[in-house]
């Protein structure tokens, strides 16, 4: 399945249904007067946010998504059915932004989340609903209120525990492919990775979801290269892996323009937890590791994890520091976990 993050759609409510004029006429029964019914409301737009969806690929093939309008109203003050709702499912993490790209109407950030994107227009009255003593034969209806209709983008931001960020060629591909099931494209060449990868580590007995960013560079908040297109997708993660390339001359300016394309998207990027280290350390001598370590430690002022993703070398405890910063879902299972304890030792019994 390709993986599509953005999609543009048209939304549409249904109208209301037309009230009815109508007058009873039975025999024998004298002064029957108006009866006509009110129109069926026009069916609204939902949105829902589900899990088992990772990408926006079907709104390729579907952009125009209208709801049913109401039923007209009828003799014997019937009432018209109201229309059909459409209930749009998008994936966890999607924005519902408004069509000038930059006004968010909603975030779906919760499974089951559901939000009404159009309202469906109200039914008309019928003309019983206009009699009066001074107009005892009214011969008019309202026609419905018609629905609401916008166009609207959806922006698909990747909901990950880390997020693999790099120059081109730093090796996130490789690292993603070998700590995870996960399949992404490898290439010796430049922005291989055209597109978000996702995968699941299991580190410590607790799962890891990693997000495979494609390569940023000098401008990336501009829109050189791969543009800020993808720097959305580490707005929620909750820590970052940043891969320098060992075999690069100057591992610190490698490492200062990631920081740097950060701060100049969003500040608050540059507040959340990382974990700095040099990939392609088989490629490398002992005394240049160690030079280029103390060089780039001097400079982040952190730890610095020497790595090899091909020689799976280094990896766990990089993973390892990774872990302590992941806390999405993991207090309410421990709390589960300790519940079941609980009930275990509560219903057993010795004989």
């Amino acid at each position: 399945m390709k993986f599509l993050d953005q999609a543009k759609i048209f939304v549409k409510s249904g109208d209301g249904g037309a009230g009815c004029v109508s007058f009873r006429r039975e025999k024998y029964i004298e002064f029957g007067g108006p009866n006509g019914g009110d129109g069926g409301k026009g069916g609204s737009v939902y949105f829902e946010a589900v899990e088992n969806l990772n990408t926006l690929i079907d709104f390729r093939y579907q952009q125009h998504f209208k709801a049913h309008k109401g039923y007209n109203g009828s003799g014997s003050d019937k009432t018209g059915p109201k229309g059909d709702d459409i209930v749009i499912k998008v994936p966890v993490g999607t924005e519902i932004v408004a069509e000038d790209g930059e006004t968010v109407i909603v975030d779906m950030i919760k499974p089951g989340q559901t939000f009404m994107i159009a309202k469906g227009g109200d039914g008309g009255r019928g003309n019983a609903q206009f009699k009066s003593s001074t107009n005892q034969a009214p011969r008019y209806a309202e026609p419905g209120w018609p629905g609401e209709e916008k166009w609207v983008w959806l922006r698909l931001k990747v909901i990950a525990d880390v997020g693999l960020l790099g120059l081109p060629n730093a090796g996130k591909s490789t690292f993603l492919s070998v700590v995870t099931s996960a399949r992404p494209k490898i290439a010796d060449y430049p922005f291989t990775t055209l597109h978000p990868n996702l995968g699941v580590a299991w580190v410590d007995g607790y799962e890891m979801v990693i997000a495979d960013i494609p390569g940023l560079i000098e401008g990336a908040h501009e829109g050189t290269g791969l543009g800020d297109r993808f720097l959305k997708h580490v707005e929620r993660c909750a820590a970052f892996l940043h891969l320098i390339d060992g075999t690069a001359e100057d591992v610190v300016a490698a490492y200062k323009v990631i920081r740097n394309e950060l701060e100049l998207y969003d500040q608050k990027l540059t507040a959340k937890p990382e974990v700095v280290a040099i990939n392609k350390c088989d490629a490398l001598g002992e005394k240049d590791i160690k030079k280029k370590i103390a060089a780039l430690e001097k400079a982040c002022g952190k730890k610095v994890y020497a790595i090899s993703a091909v020689a799976k070398q280094g990896l766990f405890d990089c993973l390892l520091d990774l872990n302590k910063y992941i806390t999405r879902d993991r207090l309410k299972k421990g709390s589960d976990d300790e519940r079941e304890k609980e009930e275990v030792r509560t219903s057993w019994s010795p004989l």
